[in-house]
């Protein structure tokens, strides 16, 4: 029998994250432009300077109904219309806010980005904010929040930020406003806030894809350049602060089978050096399958489906006075959560004591640096990550350096890192599930103070 002969690995090429080019048109909005060949098509992202601190007192959730309402009609185009146009030119267009910034974003084939492109300015430069979208569009936001408390880990996750921050800030509470804020919102209240806040001074636009033939300056010239607005006050950023002494709250869900759990507390950000270390630590953690949290608490003890850890930036600034959400997600059986918790702190403990072995830290940089150019395929996930790095006052290689720093962390430092994130007496554990079964085993653990709270 004659086989086809194996296909052979071809040479390795080298590749690093790509790197923009930087422009301002003439309304103050800066560009950065990523040439992709063959990525037909195009991602644009905007980033605008409305974080979520400057919602004005009980309008929480006011930037979320502002994002959702550019695609709901302009000077130009009626809601229908403007989803017509939108569909005409195969573009999708998205919108969401964080605690950073509100981001827009598009995707279109390269064919009709002057089109879509123009559709976008549009959006941003006279939305409509019709009374009538806008209502419906709170009555949407509603209708949401029920949902997402009945979701055990957004539920975990809405406990933990209240329980971390202080009540002030606006980090410790819902991103999106909670039914109180949210109907409070009106037609008036979100253009109040567009005006306050959105204009092309502040604003970023990152665009990435295949330009050949195509005059990228002109376009956006033509288009986003159209965009007028005036400038803007300085505006102070409070440092991220946190109390993350070690303590316990169950959301009681009576009946539940399985338990929510989700640790957590605030540490460094993508601005400290220390940060290439983080990641590579916590991915040895909880990063994979083949984890020290998953090979014990799933192939081992058979409590979990999985176990995650991970470092998610909240808001980082050059100045120093960001932070990023360290934490541990996942779900076990109502009975085991006693025996699970104490397992997930041994992990840590015996990691503390004995620290990482080589070959984890192998695999763990053959993860995260060996997959990338896989991870940056679509002009989407480049656009994205640029975004991030300009919401995060982040240099524009700084993804290109990460990975070579990756690459050049030792087992030692990324010890050091991983058990400095994760100290054993330093973590806020939520626990969503049934507070008359776990609250005693949970409470023999000895984690510090657990408090029982409401379910919604």
């Amino acid at each position: 029998m004659d086989f086809h002969p194996q296909p052979q690995a071809g040479e390795a090429k080298p590749w690093a994250f790509p790197a923009p080019t930087r422009a301002t048109l003439g309304n103050g909005l800066t560009v950065l432009r990523c040439d992709r060949p063959g990525q037909q098509v195009v991602a644009v992202e905007i980033l605008l300077d409305s974080p979520l601190d400057a919602e004005p007192a009980g309008l929480d959730g006011v930037a979320t109904i502002m994002a959702r309402a550019f695609s709901e009609g302009t000077d130009k185009h009626s809601a229908e219309e403007f989803a017509a146009e939108l569909e005409r030119c195969g573009a999708t267009l998205d919108a969401h806010a964080d605690h950073p910034c509100v981001r827009v974003s598009l995707e279109v084939p390269v064919s009709r980005l002057p089109k879509a492109l123009g559709l976008l300015a549009d959006a941003l430069r006279a939305p409509a904010f019709a009374d009538s979208e806008v209502e419906r569009l709170v009555r949407n936001r509603l209708d949401e929040i029920p949902h997402e408390s009945a979701n055990p880990a957004r539920r975990a996750a809405k406990e933990l930020y209240k329980r971390l921050f202080p009540a002030e800030v606006r980090m410790s509470r819902p991103r999106q406003g909670t039914e109180e804020t949210v109907s409070a919102i009106d037609s008036a209240a979100v253009r109040a806030f567009y005006e306050r806040h959105v204009r092309p001074a502040t604003a970023t636009a990152v665009i990435v894809g295949d330009f050949t033939g195509v005059d990228v300056d002109e376009v956006l010239t033509d288009t986003l350049g159209a965009w007028t607005g005036g400038q803007a006050e300085p505006r102070p950023v409070p440092p991220v602060s946190a109390d993350d002494t070690g303590r316990v709250f169950i959301v009681d869900r009576p009946g539940a089978v399985q338990t929510q759990v989700l640790i957590g507390r605030v540490g460094a950000d993508r601005h400290d050096r220390v940060w290439p270390a983080q990641v590579l630590g916590t991915y040895c953690l909880g990063g994979t399958l083949t984890s020290r949290l998953d090979r014990v608490l799933r192939e081992e003890k058979g409590y979990t489906y999985g176990v995650r850890a991970f470092a998610q930036v909240l808001r980082s600034t050059a100045d120093g006075s960001g932070a990023a959400m360290l934490g541990i997600s996942g779900s076990v059986d109502t009975g085991s959560t006693g025996p699970a918790l104490d397992d997930l702190w041994k992990v840590l403990r015996t990691l503390a004591r004995e620290g990482l072995t080589d070959p984890e830290r192998d695999v763990a940089v053959q993860n995260l640096v060996g997959v990338a150019p896989l991870k940056y395929e679509t002009a989407a996930a480049v656009a994205a990550t640029l975004a991030d790095q300009v919401e995060q006052e982040l240099p524009d290689d700084f993804q290109a350096q990460l990975y070579q720093r990756l690459a050049a962390t030792g087992t030692v430092e990324a010890t050091a890192a991983v058990v400095n994130a994760f100290p054993v007496d330093r973590l806020v554990t939520v626990l969503v599930g049934d507070a008359a079964q776990i609250e005693e085993p949970v409470k023999a653990l000895g984690l510090g103070e657990v408090t029982v709270v409401g379910g919604q």
